[in-house]
Order: structure tokens, then sequence, then C-alpha cells
């Protein structure tokens, strides 16, 4: 069975991904999805070898995940609300994040979550990677928002990577 699912979370995942991109449970979606599911991984691996997506904390990644939900959500309406209003409110910079993780696919996911949340993005990574470029739309506190980036998503991808 390991054969056939080398990673059954990211099975799961993709399955669950796709069904709830064409909003149906229909037959043919369940079973393509199901497909994919599995050929997906079994072709990653083949180009990645090794346990590069094995999930070991799988609660962590739970709470992480609705974590980074949470913060899409609130993030959203607060870019909506500073760019709807007086242009004074926006105070645009970059801020560098050092970073604790050694893992490059954590350090991959890190830079995810922060571009995926609006008014964020991550610009670059530091070559010896060990702190991220991150651009913000409005900062007021620098060092707030790398405490909060580091405690809200560093410390737990740490837990998950470890």
């Amino acid at each position: 069975m390991r054969r056939l699912l080398p990673h059954p979370w990211l099975s799961a995942v993709l399955w669950l991904v796709w069904l709830a991109l064409h909003n149906t449970v229909a037959p043919g979606h369940v079973v393509l999805g199901g497909v994919l599911a599995v050929v997906i991984p079994l072709a990653a691996t083949s180009v990645v070898p090794g346990t590069w997506l094995a999930l070991h904390r799988p609660g962590v990644a739970a709470r992480l995940a609705v974590i980074v939900l949470a913060d899409i959500v609130t993030s959203s309406i607060e870019v909506a609300r500073r760019v709807l209003g007086p242009e004074a409110a926006i105070k645009p910079g970059f801020i560098e994040v050092p970073l604790a993780l050694t893992d490059d696919w954590a350090i991959t996911l890190l830079a995810g979550i922060i571009t995926m949340t609006p008014g964020t993005l991550t610009a670059d990574v530091a070559p010896d990677r060990s702190h991220l470029l991150v651009h913000a739309l409005h900062i007021d506190d620098a060092d707030a928002l790398v405490a909060s980036i580091k405690s809200r998503y560093e410390a737990p991808l740490q837990e998950i990577f470890r």
C-alpha cells in the first residue's frame, strides 16, 4: 500500500482540494480526483525522492491551516479597508524575517504562507537561508510584524518539520 500511496496525507488533501475546487461530488470528479491524488504524489516521488512531504505532526499542521485561513480572511478585510481609505493609511515597506527554519520545504511553506496572506509578499530568501525579505502593505511596528510571523507561522512549521 505504501508503494501506491507514498504520501497518504498529500493524496487526501489533493483529492479534497480537487472536489472543493469543482464544488461537486459527482462520480466522475470523485474518480478523477482520486486518480490524480494517487498519480501526482507518485510522479513527485520519482522526481524528488525521499520523505520530503512526511507529515510528522498532523494536529499542528491542521491548527496552522486554520490560523492561515483565518489570517487570510482578516487580512483581506484589512487590506480592502486600507486600499479604499485615505492614502495616508498605507505605510508600505520591507522587513527582514530571521529564520530559525533550516529545512528547504519548511522555508518554502513559510514563504508561501506569507505570500498568500493579503498585504504581505515574500520578495526574497537570503542565499544562506538566514532570513526572508518580506514586503508589507502597511507596517506600523516592524518588530511586531516579525514577531507575529515567527510565532504564528514559523513556530508551528518548526514543530512539523523537526
